[in-house]
């Protein structure tokens, strides 16, 4: 049973029903080999970097430390979404237990925040490198990237437990019918039983405050990177820095565009389909990109992958 006491109403929801991506049932067999496919070769690519990084000494830098634990963050991220999503593909009821679905939320969200903060220690990291390489030993010492990391998941988490809560306690009265394929507070909210406009505020200003203000930190610090490697004297080591900023750029940009649709205005009326696209953007397609874009253009990470392929 889930009580509102605002209301005072009994929910006698204790499960919900995941409607997934509304398709025939030949095509969700198709979906659920493509998704399968796509899982394991983004479980397979974030792991080759941290063992990479791991077995490989000359990697062991702040930079490439904060890159096998951003792959980590990545294979728990789709670890929290894509297996209760395959299940439904393949079930005929599609249903998540009322706590198994608020769990899901708050994990879901927690590794999404976690990730924004790590978008933001990676910029500071790569600020410090290339604006102040003298001082770059003193500033990120293992402990201090050791903390640091840390500070991101516990941040993280914390971060993402007023939205839970808050979403704990709307009341679900009527229609138990959830139109995504996991439990997202946008879809949630469409079925609320009254309005809740003081959680869907608190929701997206919450989500609006971690997005923009880690989206401002990581534009300042690259604005000041370019400006410094523009006055790097080789073109070697302009073109090194220029590479490494690029990657993770890329990776700012797939993530904070798709996510920024969703989560800064969680109560508006974006149609379901679009909901399902934006967040399958961003929980298991940049996931996956994720590893090609930082092996790809990183030729220290190349001959470590290729060592570690040839080893294997």
């Amino acid at each position: 049973m889930h009580i509102s006491g605002r209301n005072n109403v009994t929910v006698a929801i204790h499960e919900f029903i995941l409607l997934g991506f509304l398709c025939s049932q030949e095509i969700e067999i198709l979906l659920f080999i493509f998704f399968s496919i796509i899982y394991i070769l983004t479980l397979l690519g974030n792991s080759a970097i941290i063992y990479a990084v791991w077995w490989e000494q000359q990697l062991h830098t702040p930079m490439y430390t904060l890159l096998a634990n951003f792959s980590f963050l990545e294979t728990c991220y789709v670890n929290s979404n894509v297996p209760t999503m395959l299940l439904n593909l393949l079930s005929k009821t599609k249903t998540i237990s009322y706590n198994g679905c608020i769990l899901q939320f708050y994990i879901f969200l927690s590794l999404g925040a976690t990730e924004l903060f790590f978008l933001a220690l990676m910029a500071f990291d790569r600020f410090v490198a290339i604006c102040h390489p003298l001082h770059y030993p003193i500033i990120m010492t293992k402990k201090v990237c050791g903390a640091s990391v840390s500070a991101c998941w516990v941040g993280g988490f914390l971060w993402s437990m007023t939205p839970a809560i808050l979403i704990s306690q709307v009341p679900f009265c009527g229609s138990n019918v959830i139109d995504h394929y996991l439990c997202d507070v946008g879809a949630m909210l469409a079925i609320s039983c009254a309005p809740v406009p003081k959680t869907t505020l608190t929701c997206s200003t919450l989500s609006a405050v971690i997005l923009l203000v880690t989206l401002f930190y990581i534009l300042v610090s690259y604005t000041l990177v370019l400006r410094a490697v523009v006055h790097v004297p080789t073109d070697s080591g302009r073109k090194k820095a220029f590479s490494t900023c690029a990657s993770h750029l890329v990776v700012v940009s797939l993530f904070y565009g798709s996510v920024m649709v969703m989560y800064v205005s969680p109560g508006a009326t974006n149609q379901p389909g679009l909901q399902k696209f934006v967040t399958m953007f961003y929980s298991i397609v940049t996931p996956f990109l994720n590893p090609l874009i930082y092996s790809l253009r990183n030729k220290e990470m190349k001959i470590a992958l290729r060592k570690v392929f040839c080893k294997v």
